[in-house]
């Protein structure tokens, strides 16, 4: 279920707001989106072209007039290449060049010669914005199906504050790579998903908790997003916002997870288990603040609920993915909970010494049953969440294909040994 890897043009117009678009080259490429950047003249003049290339990993295109390029007309070989193209910030002026069809410089000239989708996002002062020239020429691209992204209300660059601002290159990125979910890996399906740590409270102002920052989780639940899958988030106390497109319900402890994932499981075709879940917790919690009366104290403990080994005892549980942070034995630590929870897949990794908590990387290595195994090397959480979905894409597609008698099943493009 490999799905095809979106190629994105990104045009950068003139304006103060360009110093953002590297972030959402950024941004989409994390999302396995493969990213061309093409500059105006105004555009070089806020950022340069070496920003582009360094986070894009290509060349960035700006002259119409490059001998070497449009040799073989290659305004037209991108504009057949790109998958959508994606203008941010898309200037005043731009919009009305796009708005009456003219094309005296590359970017324009790849809009008009295009058949692929355009998006852009607004971004000018709030008079500009509000004049009914550009509201015109706004409506007319709305007629033609190019897609407004904002613009958003604040501060502007010249110090006034209004309508006018690009919108922020998290959400860019997060509605582009939506827009063509249908096709993704797990279209169709719904994903639970559970991230970021538990608290277990000793008193009204204390609690036992972890160190987990829910980052990986909640990029684990992007990327199912992105792959199509219709998520529910059931996340634990994190400074994350709520991610587009995701219905997110936010608990406490370790019993109210649960609780959340045994109302949202039904129907689920795939669970994935990200949260870090507290093992224990109070036998009985104070109703009022423990004093310090001495110079120890000795808390009295009980096993916190297990919700993945809770799912996974259900009478029909949905393919269940686990997750292993672990300081030692990794691998025969990660393969004892596989067996242990009777999981369909397992993802491991190494904590402490500043590893993998509160980092914005992480590596992995996934295990299932029968001696399945799958590195997943050192990148951004962003980047190997989408890694890690396509695997479990696989796996679960493997297992929903049924088994000729006598024939062996199948092995995943990703099976490794």
């Amino acid at each position: 279920m490999q799905s095809h890897t979106r190629k994105i043009l990104v045009g950068v117009t003139g304006g103060i707001a360009a110093y953002k678009t590297p972030d959402l080259v950024r941004r989409l490429i994390e999302r396995g989106a493969e990213v061309q950047v093409v500059m105006s003249r105004g555009a070089r003049q806020f950022v340069t072209p070496l920003t582009f290339q360094a986070v894009s990993g290509r060349p960035v295109r700006s002259d119409l007039w490059d001998e070497a390029a449009e040799a073989a007309m290659g305004h037209i070989e991108l504009a057949r290449w790109a998958d959508e193209i994606v203008v941010a910030p898309a200037t005043a002026e731009f919009v009305a060049r796009l708005a009456h069809g003219l094309a005296d410089d590359l970017l324009s000239t790849l809009c008009l010669a295009t058949t692929a989708p355009i998006t852009i996002a607004p971004a000018m002062n709030r008079e500009m914005w509000a004049n009914e020239a550009t509201q015109a020429n706004i409506r007319i691209l709305r007629d033609r199906k190019v897609r407004i992204l904002g613009p958003a209300s604040g501060e502007q660059a010249c110090g006034e504050v209004g309508v006018g601002r690009m919108v922020e290159p998290t959400a860019i990125a997060e509605q582009v790579m939506a827009i063509r979910a249908a096709d993704g890996a797990l279209a169709g399906l719904k994903v639970v998903v559970t991230a970021g740590p538990t608290r277990e409270r000793i008193d009204p102002v204390r609690f036992i908790t972890n160190r987990s920052s829910g980052k990986m989780g909640y990029a684990v639940a992007e990327a199912a997003r992105d792959a199509g899958a219709r998520v529910v988030l059931v996340t634990g106390p994190v400074s994350i916002p709520a991610p587009l497109g995701i219905e997110r319900i936010e608990v406490e402890s370790a019993e109210q997870m649960l609780n959340a994932v045994q109302k949202n499981i039904g129907g689920a075709d795939i669970f994935i288990a990200a949260a870090a879940v507290s093992d224990y917790r109070m036998c009985e919690v104070a109703c009022q603040k423990i004093k310090k009366t001495s110079d120890t104290m000795t808390l009295a403990l009980a096993r916190a609920p297990d919700v993945l080994a809770t799912i996974s005892k259900s009478p029909s549980p949905p393919f269940l993915v686990g997750f292993a942070a672990e300081t030692e034995h990794v691998e025969r630590n990660a393969l004892a909970k596989l067996a242990g929870k009777n999981l369909d897949m397992i993802a491991a990794n190494k904590v402490g010494d500043g590893l993998a908590f509160e980092k914005d990387e992480n590596a992995l290595t996934v295990y299932w049953p029968g001696g399945g195994k799958q590195e997943l090397s050192l990148t951004s959480k962003a980047a190997l969440a989408g890694q890690l979905i396509q695997v479990i894409a696989q796996r679960y597609a493997a297992r929903q294909k049924p088994v000729t008698s006598g024939t062996a099943p199948s092995t995943p493009a990703l099976h490794v040994r």
